[in-house]
């Protein structure tokens, strides 16, 4: 038999590509599955949200203002 041979075993190739196949599953699930996704949606609906309620507020301000404009102009 050859002395000194260095290098990976066939075994050791197997186990390594099945935990690496186990931690991709672990990742992908975590990912897709209530993880990192739906955050980013979550997040996406809440800023849209929050920006309408703003626009809506300063719809209301604007337009008291000009009300307020208004009866000053005219002697209110």
């Amino acid at each position: 038999m050859l002395k000194g041979n260095k290098g990976i075993t066939l075994v050791a190739l197997i186990i390594t590509i099945i935990v690496l196949l186990i931690l991709a599953g672990v990742s992908i699930s975590f990912v897709l599955n209530g993880g990192v996704v739906q955050k980013s949606v979550d997040a996406v609906n809440a800023y849209k949200n929050s920006a309408t309620n703003e626009n809506a507020q300063l719809d209301a301000v604007n337009t008291f203002m000009d009300q307020k404009w208004n009866e000053y102009v005219n002697g209110k």
